[in-house]
C-alpha cells in the first residue's frame, strides 16, 4: 500500500504534529488565559508536549524526568501554591520590620555561604574527570554517592509543603 494514507512516513508525522500541537496550546493557555490556576494547566499540558517531542527524538529518558520533574513536580507545586494561598479580595497584614530585617539577614547569610562553598571549590572541567555520564552512572552516584542530597530535597519539599499548610491555616486572621 505504497503512497496510501497509512504509508509509514505518515502516521510519525501525525503523531509530530498532535504533540506540536498540545505543546503550542498549552502554551497559548499558560500565557493568554485570565485565571491563574488554568495558567498553571496550560504549562503543564506545555510542559508534557516538550516531553512528547524529547520522546519523539528518541530520549526517553529525559522525556520521563521532564515528566517527573517538571510536571509531576514544579507544576503541582504551583498548583498547591495556588489552592494555599491568601485570596486577592482578603486585606494584606501589615509587615513588621523584625521580620524583614531576619528575612535580608538569613538571605544574604545563605549568599555568604553560597559564595563560600563556590570560591573554596576545586573546580574542574567534566572531560577531565574521566567519568561516564550516562544514564546508569548518574542513577548509581544518585543512589548511593548522593543519597544523602537526594533526601534532603525531599525533606525540604516536605517542609515547604508543611509551611504552606500552616501559613494557610491562618489565612482568615488577622496579626496584631
Amino acid at each position: 500500500m505504497s503512497g496510501g494514507v497509512l504509508s509509514q512516513g505518515f502516521l510519525p508525522q501525525l503523531a509530530f504534529i498532535v504533540i506540536v500541537g498540545l505543546t503550542f496550546c498549552g502554551a497559548i493557555i499558560a500565557v493568554f488565559h485570565r485565571n491563574i490556576l488554568y495558567n498553571v494547566l496550560g504549562l503543564a499540558l506545555a510542559l508534557s508536549g516538550v516531553a512528547g517531542l524529547y520522546v519523539f527524538l528518541g530520549s526517553l529518558f529525559i522525556g520521563l524526568m521532564q515528566l517527573l520533574i517538571y510536571v509531576g513536580a514544579i507544576c503541582i507545586a504551583m498548583v498547591f501554591a495556588i489552592m494555599l494561598s491568601r485570596p486577592v479580595h482578603l486585606p494584606k497584614p501589615k509587615r513588621k520590620l523584625s521580620k524583614v530585617g531576619a528575612s535580608v539577614f538569613a538571605g544574604l547569610l545563605i549568599l555568604g555561604v553560597n559564595l563560600g562553598v563556590i570560591y573554596k571549590t576545586a573546580w574542574e572541567p567534566a572531560a577531565e574527570r574521566k567519568i561516564d555520564w550516562s544514564v546508569k552512572t548518574i542513577g548509581d552516584f544518585l543512589l548511593t554517592k548522593y543519597v544523602l542530597v537526594f533526601e534532603v530535597i525531599s525533606l525540604v519539599l516536605l517542609v515547604a509543603m508543611l509551611g504552606a499548610i500552616i501559613i494557610s491555616r491562618y489565612n482568615g486572621r488577622v496579626s496584631s
